[in-house]
């Protein structure tokens, strides 16, 4: 079992839930999250004055999935958010332990 963990502009977040769920993955977790990277921030104009955004807006999608479907879904992260500029993101892969659901006390595969 893999958990995936990938860093996305927010403006892509629609467009990859329905790549996903037109793909049959069924569930993910978003979460609002402040960073930087490469980019180091951007300089923003407003009101004629210039300032630096040092942390930008980025969301957080986590996924969990059978390895053998590893390759799919980075594939289908991948062509769903890149649009080839410095800040797309990154994709991050972990092993993931045991999975329980808490509602029926499922495990594994199951608890997905």
């Amino acid at each position: 079992m893999k958990r995936i963990q990938a860093i996305i502009r927010p403006n892509r977040l629609e467009i990859l839930k329905k790549a996903l769920v037109d793909n049959g993955i069924g569930g993910m977790t978003v979460t609002e999250v402040h960073g930087f990277g490469r980019q180091k921030g951007k300089v923003e104009i407003f009101r004629g004055a210039e300032y630096k955004t040092e942390f930008l807006k980025k969301l957080k999608i986590e996924i969990l999935c059978e390895d053998k479907n590893l390759k799919k879904l980075e594939d289908i992260i991948i062509e769903s958010v890149r649009e080839g500029e410095p800040g797309d993101g990154k994709i991050f892969i972990f092993q993931n332990g045991e999975i329980v659901r808490i509602s029926t006390g499922e495990k594994g595969t199951n608890a997905i």
